[in-house]
């Protein structure tokens, strides 16, 4: 055995974490109506070896999504649930980030949540994405044109109530889902967002909404807050030339870090394609290390995307990284830390048809909690 950088401790807002391989945001889509279950709690304990386990994205209100089963945290009755999730992972020795999530206009009006939120699908502006599937809606249809969110003070006050829920329900911290063309990423980008307010426009209005969420949850949290960004873009119809890439996210992330937050984490561009783009991607291809990692003094600093054990070992051993957040690595792999410390290898393989239960599936454990430890 040899002594591997990602099995460092780490200092990350007000926690100290036992090592720097953390396990990232990965929809898993097995919360019974939108609610926490015992099932649930079984998988994110099985991966306590992980020094920071990052949940789900947790919808901060109702939404109409075409993400089945995805929970929230916009009530008691979540905030009870996902305390009996946190306080086993603490017993069982890791730290837990609540992700923050709103869909902005990649939801459906017809979607039964959404129904049931009584409220349009909002966006920055009155631009549809191309694409999506909504497979609880009749005819599973793409995505439609949003309303303009009229006043995002409305928005940003949800995302601290959802904070404020989770710090009822026992997290460590919460983490800003500001990626993959969600709300927060819809108002950086200016293909999404052609406001003409003090909300769009120029890179610094762009960046006012998500910054502005930011300050909030620090409110609520202090340091203990994280955000997530993907500059290369592409997922969920968004992405902008470079230059006006490389102004946006090296604007929100000065002013972001300027904040102290306990980490900020930058997803590098993956060729994973989408189908329902049919293939293509509006990706603005680039290095984001290299692009805005020297922009970042305060927070700590993790990549997420891709990442092997041997490249996640060079990066922090070098000190360019301060942690890095694996995805698939751990869904497949429960015991991914202890393989990590063993040199064993990472040969359990996804089951992609169970990554989201099929409509009618009944054993949902499936694919979820049945990876099995390495046999040695």
């Amino acid at each position: 055995m040899t002594a591997n950088a990602l099995l460092q401790p780490l200092q990350v807002g007000a926690i100290m974490l036992k090592n720097r391989a953390a396990m990232s945001a990965m929809t898993r889509n097995r919360a019974p109506n939108g609610y926490p279950s015992d099932l649930m709690k079984e998988y994110y304990v099985q991966r306590c070896g992980a020094g920071l386990i990052v949940t789900e994205g947790l919808l901060i209100t109702r939404q109409g999504t075409d993400h089945l089963n995805a929970p929230g945290i916009w009530d008691d009755k979540h905030v009870a649930g996902w305390k009996d999730i946190v306080d086993a992972i603490h017993k069982a020795g890791s730290k837990i980030y609540a992700q923050l999530w709103h869909l902005g206009r990649l939801s459906h009006p017809e979607a039964q949540e959404q129904i049931l939120a009584g409220e349009p699908v909002y966006g920055p502006s009155a631009i549809a994405a191309r694409g999506g599937k909504f497979r609880d809606v009749p005819g599973s249809p793409g995505f439609v044109t949003p309303t303009a969110i009229e006043d995002p003070w409305t928005i940003i006050a949800q995302y601290k109530q959802a904070a404020i829920n989770a710090k009822e329900a026992g997290f460590d911290g919460v983490e800003l889902h500001a990626a993959n063309g969600y709300l927060v990423m819809q108002f950086l980008d200016n293909t999404s967002n052609k406001r003409t307010d003090e909300w769009g426009g120029s890179v610094e209005n762009r960046c006012r909404f998500g910054l502005e969420v930011f300050k909030a949850l620090i409110e609520v949290f202090g340091q203990d807050v994280g955000v997530k960004l993907s500059p290369a873009g592409g997922y969920n119809d968004v992405g902008m030339p470079l230059r006006d890439t490389l102004d946006t996210y090296s604007y929100f992330i000065t002013e972001a870090d300027k904040l102290n937050p306990g980490y900020i984490v930058l997803v590098r561009y993956s060729s994973i394609t989408d189908e329902q783009f049919d293939g293509v991607l509006r990706a603005t291809r680039h290095d984001v290390f290299k692009s805005y990692r020297h922009l970042i003094k305060n927070a700590k600093v993790f990549l997420n995307s891709g990442i092997s054990p041997e490249e996640g070992h060079q990066l922090v051993s070098e000190g360019k990284a301060d942690g890095v957040f694996f995805g698939f690595s751990w869904l497949t792999h429960p015991d991914l830390v202890e393989r990590i410390k063993r040199g064993y290898p990472l040969d359990n393989a996804p089951d992609f048809l169970r990554l989201i239960p099929e409509d009618g599936e009944r054993d949902w454990s499936k694919g979820y909690v049945d990876y099995p430890a390495y046999a040695h």
